[in-house]
């Protein structure tokens, strides 16, 4: 049962190259997609529990009503989403939900057992962590809490 408080909010899927990705699914009548470049830029990330300033993802984003389809191109470091697009290829990666509060949300998860495989923080307040539940359902769960003003 997802938490009260979780809102769905996207699914992401990784991709080799967002443009070819958005144009592909635009001829079938997803989109428009519109590039999240400059948007959320995390101001601190951390895989598996270390810190990866060299990790960069482009993002791409359309709405179908009130989810989004959010497009993933690794672009630099070792992340979660890198190994995941070199083992796996492209395809859908994880789940995101909104939350009001990530710390509180974080906390309950890993008191659970689940571990964060990578977080971040944004600047102006916000940030996301990627949970390890790809053992059953193949995918992984993101909690995101958007920056105050930021609508996605």
């Amino acid at each position: 049962m997802v938490r009260n408080n979780w809102k769905f909010n996207h699914i992401g899927v990784l991709v080799g190259d967002t443009e070819r990705a958005a144009k592909y699914y635009e001829t079938l009548g997803i989109g428009p997609f519109e590039s999240l470049e400059g948007k959320l830029i995390p101001i601190k990330r951390e895989v598996f529990g270390r810190p990866a300033p060299d990790v960069k993802n482009r993002l791409s984003l359309a709405r179908i009503g009130s989810i989004s389809i959010e497009l993933v191109q690794p672009i630099s470091g070792k992340s979660t989403q890198r190994e995941f697009l070199d083992t796996k290829g492209e395809g859908i990666n994880h789940i995101g939900f909104t939350v009001d509060d990530l710390e509180r949300e974080t906390t309950i998860l890993v008191k659970k057992g689940f571990k964060v495989m990578s977080s971040g923080a944004f600047s102006g307040g916000g940030g996301f962590a990627y949970f390890d539940t790809a053992g059953i359902g193949g995918f992984i769960i993101e909690l995101f809490q958007p920056p105050p003003g930021v609508e996605l």
